[in-house]
């Protein structure tokens, strides 16, 4: 199933604003981005399809691609009837203010989501965090991800001898792994907003 995108536009804000994140209940975005929607507000939900199977019945569905997170061009003027919102519960934020999204990051993700190619949601990881092999025959091996050229690699390291060795993965076939007491623990759903001032 390919992927799709909701995007709705009020009438209401006729002038250029800039672009937030805004966090909402769980399973609620749909609902949300209409009701922002119906207040004036530009609203992108990146939505992703995928086939649902139970025992009686195969269903498509459509399901947002950042879980209970939309996007929202907005006026900070009208905050406070943003989050008056049924459905929503905050504006993404560093130290009480709301942090912009990049104009190139929604951007990216229309292109992404209005492509024919599959998509769907991955943990955030990047080059030098700590993970482990989840699928393949290198399943278990934990080492630091790197990237040579375009291919994503896992550098296991032997301290003792202090030599390394580096294997190319499927950046799907690893999860994050993080520091914690002394010792390593997967985190699948570990989100972070971090934005400059």
């Amino acid at each position: 199933m390919r992927s799709g995108i909701v995007e709705m536009q009020g009438d209401l804000d006729l002038v250029q604003n800039d672009w937030y994140a805004v966090y909402t209940k769980h399973q609620h975005e749909k609902s949300a981005a209409e009701l922002l929607t119906r207040k004036g507000f530009e609203v992108l939900l990146p939505l992703y399809g995928v086939t649902h199977r139970w025992k009686d019945r195969v269903k498509n569905i459509w399901l947002p691609v950042f879980p209970c997170y939309l996007f929202l061009r907005a006026d900070l003027r009208r905050k406070l009837e943003i989050l008056r919102t049924a459905g929503v519960f905050w504006l993404v934020e560093n130290g009480g203010r709301a942090c912009t999204v990049p104009e190139t990051d929604i951007e990216s993700v229309r292109r992404l989501t209005q492509s024919a190619e599959q998509l769907e949601p991955h943990p955030y990881m990047t080059v030098g965090d700590r993970v482990r092999v989840k699928a393949g025959p290198l399943t278990g091996v934990e080492g630091i991800l790197v990237r040579v050229k375009n291919e994503y690699r896992v550098v296991v390291s032997v301290q003792l001898l202090q030599k390394a060795v580096a294997a190319e993965v499927d950046i799907a076939s690893v999860e994050q792994i993080e520091k914690w007491s002394g010792s390593w623990i997967a985190t699948n759903d570990t989100q972070q907003a971090v934005c400059a001032h």
